[in-house]
């Protein structure tokens, strides 16, 4: 016969006496179910009941433990991302997860996170196939949970940027799987135990490419966006597709029309919206004569250092940005954001944004806190974001938060452009490509001078065109002259 916890409760002082114990054990008389005898010595010891119960998990439900199922909803990512596309699976139906196990990767507009499971249980049904595209707040996966641990709430999934993954020997049966494979397949599919970006991975889905055929160049192996467009143009594509079109297909072979990628998206909304915006356009030019010495005395130093620097010298950039930071303490309001129509919000952090050329497309990842940084602190926070870039792995808190934008177009070539900026920022600034030209000097003789185009855009209906170029100007005599910027620093 089974009893309620309450009744045993109430009733285990007096069945729990030394005299009820040494007569027989509670189990004999048939009042509740034990899995072990209770025996004097249990209870000799001394204390409370309580903390005897806690010692002795003696009694336990007749009733079968019953389970539910409950769908993980995809959670926001932030920066109003609203979808997301899923680039590999962990898991497949019938899997066991623990909390916080690795669940899969995605890759949203800006970033590849791992999303990891905020349930225990048995995986029932994954609602996407890899390169499908899933929405923030709709279920990812089914889990199925024990009845009690689906009452009980669990902290929201926290998504963590993506590590490079470690490549692994490959089995040549697995090689030889088909390329449309049911959902959560991808654990068993070989290219995904090759090491390339989710931009390249795209490329070789569009031209039915299969990576762990494609011999990788990069670092550890790593397959570049190069590698298959060599194995495309070698014709081993022929092998894995022979009626898909390559991506580099001769003029007159036909059209083909592919979907946007997720950066792709990203800049078409972002520019959408920039539209509403009037830009007021400023373009100028520096000398960077001094600051080309005062760099080289930087990268001295850090020759003479390299115990202390994570990197082997410095660009100009770092310099550039530090002084747009000192720049910024006279102007604020080229760091503040539109908060309504008729509101403006200062910001004090100068979170400088650095326009980046990745393997995925354009990302922005900006410095934190430039003015209380140094130039050195600059430098490493520019080497760490590089780095992060190129492998694909920039986090959503490296990209959040900008509040003025720096692009360097002079590095692939160009003068002048015409930079748009985004919605939350007032300005944006972009970096020439720098020349050595001809220039008066104030005797008036024709002498060599390195000259440093620069393009500014600002949102016309805060910034005037004379707030522009007194910033402007300001930045620029900081650049110029090393000597000011120095006196300038805390």
């Amino acid at each position: 016969m089974m009893i309620s916890r309450t009744v045993v409760r109430r009733s285990l002082p007096r069945l729990l006496s030394p005299r009820a114990l040494t007569a027989r054990p509670l189990a004999s008389r048939g009042l509740v179910t034990c899995r072990q005898q209770i025996s004097v010595p249990a209870l000799a010891v001394g204390g409370s009941y309580s903390s005897w119960m806690r010692q002795h998990r003696l009694f336990h439900s007749s009733q079968r433990q019953s389970s539910s199922i409950k769908p993980f909803l995809l959670a926001d990512i932030g920066e109003g991302i609203t979808e997301c596309e899923v680039i590999q699976w962990f898991v497949e139906p019938g899997t066991h997860v623990a909390e916080f196990d690795k669940i899969c990767e995605v890759q949203s507009d800006k970033a590849s996170v791992e999303i990891t499971s905020r349930y225990a249980g048995e995986i029932a049904k994954l609602h996407y196939d890899v390169n499908e595209i899933a929405k923030v707040g709709h279920p990812l996966v089914d889990i199925k949970v024990a009845e009690e641990e689906a009452t009980l709430e669990s902290p929201a999934p926290t998504p963590v940027p993506a590590p490079e993954s470690t490549p692994k020997e490959t089995p040549a049966a697995e090689k030889a799987a088909p390329a449309k494979q049911p959902r959560g397949s991808s654990l068993k599919d070989p290219s995904l135990l090759t090491l390339a970006t989710p931009a390249v991975r795209r490329i070789a889905k569009q031209n039915s490419v299969d990576l762990a055929h494609v011999e990788g160049t990069g670092k550890d192996g790593r397959v570049l966006k190069e590698d298959v467009m060599a194995y495309l143009a070698g014709g081993k594509a022929s092998e894995t597709a022979p009626t898909t079109k390559p991506a580099t297909a001769a003029p007159g072979q036909g059209e083909r029309t592919v979907p946007l990628t997720n950066i792709q998206r990203a800049m078409f909304k972002t520019m959408t919206r920039s539209l509403s915006i009037p830009q007021l356009g400023y373009k100028d030019e520096m000398e960077l004569n001094a600051t080309t010495e005062y760099r080289a005395a930087l990268n001295k130093h850090i020759a003479e250092n390299p115990a202390q620097y994570a990197f082997k010298k410095i660009s100009y950039m770092p310099i550039f940005i530090k002084c747009l930071s000192l720049a910024l303490s006279q102007y604020p309001i080229m760091n503040a954001s539109l908060a309504s129509d008729d509101a403006l919000t200062y910001r004090d952090s100068h979170n400088i944004g650095l326009a980046m050329d990745t393997p995925q497309g354009l990302l922005v990842p900006n410095i934190k806190d430039v003015q209380d940084k140094s130039i050195f602190d600059v430098a490493h926070e520019i080497h760490r974001l590089t780095e992060l870039g190129q492998r694909n792995a920039l986090g959503p808190a490296d990209l959040k938060g900008g509040t003025i934008t720096v692009s360097n177009i002079g590095t692939v070539g160009g003068t002048y452009a015409n930079p748009v900026i985004v919605s939350s920022e007032l300005a944006i600034v972009a970096l020439g490509r720098m020349q050595t030209l001809p220039r008066f000097d104030d005797a008036g003789n024709v002498v060599a001078r390195q000259i440093l185009p620069i393009s500014w855009s600002a949102d016309h209906r805060v910034i005037d065109g004379a707030t522009i170029a007194r910033f402007g100007n300001h930045w620029k005599m900081l650049v110029e002259n090393p000597v000011l910027l120095t006196s300038s620093l805390r």
